[in-house]
């Protein structure tokens, strides 16, 4: 579309259809997209398409895309690939697998249609690839536009309302999701405000416009909504789950809302959290307010996401026994077993707030009898802020195929994702959709971890280059240049800002830049207990807050001692004194000096490599990622001298090199 960047899906991507003569068999709505996209590509570039229901063998087809079932818009997400005797064919049951079988297609490119291929079958891990839009329907007068958003406004509203002149793009961004997998959106912040409550009610047809340009794509629509709607939109005394005028209420709005929008996804929740209303205001469990909004979705086929995100925040940072880590878990496993089927418990990858490095949440391996979904954050709030280049794809890697339960046979975090992956968007109206431009693979490498979860990240990395930037000038250079900025940037951010576990340690508020007692003595928590002795939070289960506890008999065994603890994650278990020896041989002190004179200089070199590409790529997107290193470059040098001085006078430790340290 004019006006929007085409991320991952340039013209070019599709010359090695558009070149070919390709036969589309079946009917149906996104047989249609599937249709309008090749033929497109024809138009530009000189092949041909045709619609038959009859498949002709002795016809010279280079490419046949074929829907051997319904098009329900839906279901049917699988495909199958192969290539012989000159052809090169997808088959499908469904119109999302024939969409999908097509995008794959485009990903391979020219290879496509090369040599020979088996049969291949395609099919995505988790049945819901979704993303949540932090997007405010009025401008937040804290928030803003979009609360934790770093590529402008909203791409769905505007001054309280639907941004009717945007529709296009919504369609081109739903274009975007599903050519990486992704199947869902929630349109609208999980904190809750008056102007978001009243999509549900008199605003439906808002959103039902929105869902309209989502599902050419096969995008599914989701709102967020507040516990006490029936108290804020219906007039009633009371939000309480078991109150029947309350199930009433709630039964005639989701009628209403599936009128208007008859593939709506679900309701997404945050409850009893952060100062959201919730359940316990009356007495009752999650799993009850939860169970009353899945009854009543589970006639129409909707989800309610409920998220897992509660706990105290008015602590006394005096009390030490307090623990911000261990309140998801000890929320919710006694209430495993109690929630619906069609109730999904949304749950952070680690137990804190998406920070740049945490231990998976002990609560997706803790409950067996509940489909959990595991929610990353791709906004960046604390890794950058699209400011920074910070490619997420190994973190978000290595959460999916951790096994909570240890050994071979234990199921990985992203198969304990029953109800599927969720990620916060960290797209707006940027014309580059993401702010930073290399932002951009963040978006793409989730949706494609989140259709296969044990996938390669650094193939997804290469995947995604390639079709974002080739073809072009000198692709060999350009392909190993980004490799070599994108590549490695999440441990490089680490190094700079918060290594060993230690997190947080930012400005209030915002969360950008450093600030080492910013929370340390709020009532959010405390998070580094640094004094002249040392530095982490005791975690063990004999002299700590018992968090390491709740863990699985094995890795319980593992983050107990700091002698068995991961140095990357020490400091989030582990009170150690600065002198601690690490694995490398570094004492912690030295071991935080040397990580942040070193993300210091590889953000230096990333720099200067990104410099070298001038001319290989379009001249707007490439001064845009110059600006984006200037300001990184200056940050990454204010965390060095801060956190580093901090320490110094605080540990009274000098640097073994003598460097300077302000």
């Amino acid at each position: 579309m004019q006006g929007a960047d085409p991320a991952w899906l340039p013209d070019e991507a599709f010359r090695p259809i558009g070149t070919r003569h390709t036969l589309i068999r079946g009917s149906g709505p996104l047989v249609d997209t599937v249709h309008g996209e090749v033929a497109e590509a024809c138009v530009r570039f000189g092949g041909s398409v045709s619609r038959d229901g009859t498949l002709v063998s002795c016809e010279p087809y280079d490419l046949v895309l074929e829907l051997t079932g319904t098009d329900d818009g839906d279901c049917g997400e699988a495909f199958t690939f192969e290539r012989g005797d000159g052809r090169t064919t997808v088959t499908a049951s469904g119109g999302s697998g024939l969409l999908y079988g097509l995008f794959h297609v485009v990903r391979l490119g020219d290879t496509a249609f090369q040599g020979s291929y088996g049969r291949e079958e395609h099919r995505p891990e988790s049945a819901v690839r979704m993303l949540d839009h932090w997007d405010n329907v009025a401008v937040h007068p804290v928030m803003g536009q979009v609360e934790r958003g770093y590529a402008g406004g909203s791409l769905f509203w505007e001054d309280g309302r639907a941004r009717g002149e945007l529709l296009g793009r919504v369609r081109a961004y739903g274009r975007l999701l599903a050519a990486c997998g992704i199947n869902a959106v929630a349109v609208n912040n999980v904190n809750v405000h008056e102007a978001e409550a009243r999509l549900l009610t008199d605003r439906i047809r808002e959103v039902a416009e929105i869902a309209g340009a989502l599902r050419p794509y096969g995008i599914r629509t989701h709102l967020s909504v507040t516990f006490a709607a029936p108290m804020v939109l219906g007039g009633l005394p009371t939000a309480d789950p078991l109150d029947e005028a309350v199930r009433g209420w709630w039964a005639e709005a989701s009628a209403r809302v599936y009128a208007a929008i008859p593939d709506f996804g679900g309701y997404v929740v945050k409850a009893d959290s952060e100062g959201q209303p919730g359940p316990f205001a009356y007495g009752r469990s999650h799993a009850d307010g939860a169970n009353m909004l899945a009854a009543v979705l589970e006639p129409y086929g909707g989800t309610v996401h409920w998220r897992a995100f509660v706990y105290d925040h008015r602590q006394d940072w005096r009390d030490r026994t307090t623990d911000r880590a261990r309140a998801a878990y000890d929320h919710f496993t006694p209430l495993d077993g109690e929630f619906a089927d069609n109730a999904v418990l949304q749950v952070k990858h680690g137990p804190m707030d998406f920070q740049v490095r945490e231990p998976v949440s002990p609560l997706i391996g803790a409950m067996p009898g509940t489909r959990l979904a595991v929610e990353v954050q791709a906004t960046q709030e604390y890794t950058g802020q699209q400011r920074h280049v910070c490619w997420l794809g190994p973190m978000w890697s290595e959460v999916l195929r951790f096994r909570p339960h240890d050994g071979a046979d234990g199921a990985s975090v992203g198969e304990l994702a029953r109800g599927g992956l969720v990620a916060v968007s960290n797209v707006g109206d940027d014309p580059f959709w993401t702010g930073h431009p290399l932002a951009q693979a963040n978006l793409y490498t989730f949706g494609r971890l989140a259709w296969q979860p044990d996938a390669d990240p650094r193939r997804i990395l290469d995947e995604w280059i390639g079709l974002t930037f080739a073809p072009g000038p000198d692709d060999t250079r350009l392909h190993a240049g980004l490799r070599t900025v994108l590549d490695g940037s999440w441990r490089t951010y680490e190094k700079y800002t918060a290594p060993l576990g230690v997190g947080w340690m930012v400005q209030p508020g915002h969360h950008y830049g450093p600030s080492v007692d910013g929370y340390e003595y709020s009532p959010w928590g405390t998070y580094h207990f640094a004094d002249r002795d040392g530095i982490g939070v005791d975690r063990s289960v004999a002299t700590g807050t018992g968090y390491a506890g709740q863990y699985a008999k094995a890795w319980a065994e593992v983050y107990e001692s700091p002698e068995t603890c991961p140095d990357e994650l020490l400091l989030f278990f582990h009170h150690v004194s600065y002198g601690h020896t690490l694995r490398s041989g570094k004492t912690v002190i030295q071991h935080m000096y040397d990580t942040h004179f070193e993300g210091v200089e590889e953000v230096e070199e990333a720099r200067e490599v990104w410099a070298s590409l001038a001319g290989l790529m379009d001249p707007a997107r490439h001064a845009r990622v110059a600006e984006r290193f200037e300001e990184q470059l200056r940050s990454a040098r204010e965390w060095r001298d801060q956190i580093n001085s901090y320490f110094l006078r605080k540990s009274g430790v000098p640097d073994a090199h003598g460097r300077r340290i302000y």
